[in-house]
């Protein structure tokens, strides 16, 4: 079996390389060299642009920043849907916006190209792990054909519906996770700042009706965890511009939905402030430095 890897970044990269483990063949593309020469160095081939990448492949994953990425990789002139072999199975583990992913989608099947939206929780730590869980919208079938590969990514996978739903099931995950990292960085403050140690904070919170996934696995507090961004000045992880974008979007679809999210609106607009101060490439943990809290300095 063939596969295409397009989108080499801090999550598609790790992802590609667990594929090469697997012994799959892997073409990749990606817009900056030394992510290329990660993939190459491993073993995989790489393609001039994205068509080249994905002419013989049997299966194309891709994993990009934004809606407007996907639609240009794969409804853009010379793109995917133009490229690929009847049957190319497409997989889609970018977090857009579902109405994008329904589009993309229903441009894939009108040409007979099974097609699922499998957006990605679990961190970079978990893309280097193979940990991932895929959150997967589309047809049943084409998740069976895709699971032999998305069980070499990840260890939990879930169909969350048809086309677009993937998507819509993820802004709802990172909506409440941005909402813990902001409660989770503001209580540790508020102890710091009262003369707690910030790791026995911590510890008695993760043993408490505070517990929550940002407290017990990727704590914001530099000093109280190893292998976690706070850990290391903030760097890597999944960027605060990045959560800023799955906020906007929760937001657009609470709108379409006439739902009330006032605390994922507050989230949005505290990471909105804290991409402006410049901190937009910084992991979302950093969020911990807007409230008066933990810097990299301090760690």
């Amino acid at each position: 079996m063939k596969l295409a890897f397009i989108g080499l970044g801090n999550m598609g990269g790790p992802m590609a390389l667990n594929l090469l483990k697997a012994g799959y063949a892997l073409s990749v593309f990606d817009l900056m060299p030394a992510s290329v020469k990660i993939l190459t160095d491993a073993g995989a081939s790489a393609a001039a642009s994205a068509a080249l990448a994905v002419r013989d492949a049997d299966v194309v994953v891709s994993m990009l920043p934004a809606s407007a990425h996907v639609r240009g990789l794969y409804l853009g002139d010379g793109g995917v849907l133009a490229q690929v072999r009847p049957h190319t199975l497409l997989i889609d583990c970018s977090t857009i916006a579902p109405g994008a992913a329904k589009e993309v989608a229903a441009a894939a099947q009108a040409k007979g190209l099974p097609m699922i939206d499998a957006p990605v929780s679990g961190g970079t730590a978990g893309a280097a792990a193979g940990t991932l869980t895929f959150i997967v919208g589309g047809a049943a079938d084409a998740l069976e054909r895709a699971r032999p590969l998305l069980q070499k990514m990840g260890k939990n996978i879930f169909h969350a519906g048809a086309s677009g739903a993937g998507q819509i099931a993820k802004i709802c995950n990172n909506m409440l996770l941005a909402i813990q990292m902001i409660g989770t960085a503001e209580a540790i403050t508020l102890g710091v700042a009262n003369g707690m140690d910030a790791k026995v904070l911590s510890d008695i919170m993760a043993q408490s009706s505070g517990r929550n996934w940002t407290l017990e696995l990727y704590n914001p507090w530099p000093g109280v965890m190893e292998n976690v961004p706070a850990a290391r000045g903030y760097a890597g992880g999944f960027g605060s511009q990045l959560m800023l974008k799955d906020l906007g979007l929760a937001q657009e679809a609470a709108a379409a939905a006439q739902v009330a999210t006032p605390l994922g609106a507050i989230a949005r607009q505290l990471y909105q402030l804290h991409a402006q101060n410049g901190s937009a490439a910084l992991d979302f943990s950093s969020i911990t430095t807007l409230l008066g809290g933990a810097s990299p300095a301090k760690s």
